[in-house]
């Protein structure tokens, strides 16, 4: 059989995620090969605070799913997200998670994703929960720090030649963020830029020597620096990739939200909780778009958007 591998046990909420994950094994079977844990809940270590963000590598979608719809739409337009929630003791641990394969997955986290929703993601702090064998483990690894790779080539050439590795990531979260509906409130990148400093720090340093222009990192007392040196060209191919990918990651973070009506459970609330949390207005959905959200959504989506609710 099989070794399993998976982060060890050490913290007190352990005993609720493993009862979620053996939640969402159940739902999408063998398939799954790795399970990852990102976003807020992860930043602030209270699993029970908000939604956990979980991402599910899957071997394929067929195999992942029983509904060939289910599978078809995720091959076209990945990843599928979901809602799971399980009780544990008096408490209730609830999730939104997402699948994705494990060749998607890895194209998300290279050059060959022009978007920035996945290695953008994937280059800040994350956390391994489960892996099914020793090599997909490292995989994933090699995915993880080639997100952040990706992120510095396509981020650094239209940021500042110098300053501090926060100032750094900083300026490559804002990017990202502009380039999706994204509802972060101002001084939302350099807040995580600060909390993930020694994540940064680290990353920074194991690819200061892989990327195609010189990098160098320099530690002054606390804090680390760095110096890079772009060239015209590379800064000119940067800043019209960046324009295009505000409007191309515009459209599919739309195509995403309608598409999360239908896999979502509660998916119209799910949305709306979101961004009134993050953008702090009130947003009231109409019936007729709970009734029938594929037909009345999208001028309920592009009228938050001209409230200014998306940031």
């Amino acid at each position: 059989m099989t070794e399993q591998y998976s982060e060890p046990p050490g913290q007190s909420q352990e005993p609720a995620l493993d009862l979620l994950l053996a939640h969402l094994k159940a739902r999408h079977g063998n398939a799954i090969n790795c399970v990852l844990l990102y976003g807020s809940c992860l930043r602030s270590g209270d699993i029970f605070d908000g939604l956990l963000d979980i991402y599910l590598i899957c071997d394929d979608y067929s195999s992942a799913y029983t509904s060939r719809t289910m599978a078809a739409a995720n091959w076209l337009l990945a990843p599928n997200v979901f809602y799971a929630e399980v009780d544990f003791e008096d408490r209730t641990l609830r999730s939104k998670y997402a699948v994705m394969s494990t060749a998607d997955f890895r194209r998300g986290c290279s050059m060959a994703w022009f978007e920035s929703y996945i290695w953008g993601r994937f280059s800040q702090p994350s956390r391994i929960l489960f892996c099914r064998d020793r090599a997909i483990r490292s995989s994933i690894e090699r995915c993880l720090l080639n997100a952040a790779r990706t992120f510095l080539q396509r981020a650094a050439p239209l940021l500042p030649a110098e300053g501090s590795i926060v100032e750094l990531w900083e300026g490559a979260l804002a990017l990202s963020y502009g380039s999706e509906l994204r509802t972060e409130k101002s001084g939302r990148a350099g807040e995580l830029a600060r909390a993930s400093q020694k994540h940064f720090d680290t990353v920074s340093e194991q690819l200061a020597g892989s990327l195609p222009f010189h990098f160098q990192l320099e530690q002054r007392e606390d804090t680390l620096h760095y110096h890079c040196e772009t060239t015209a060209s590379q800064k000119r191919s940067a800043r019209f990739s960046w324009q295009v990918r505000r409007v191309h990651g515009t459209i599919m973070s739309i195509l995403r939200l309608v598409k999360a009506l239908f896999t979502f459970e509660g998916g119209i609330d799910y949305i709306v909780w979101k961004l009134q949390r993050h953008s702090g207005q009130e947003i009231i959905v109409p019936d007729k778009v709970r009734r029938y959200p594929l037909l009345f959504s999208w001028g309920f989506f592009w009228r938050l958007y001209r409230r200014g609710i998306f940031g």
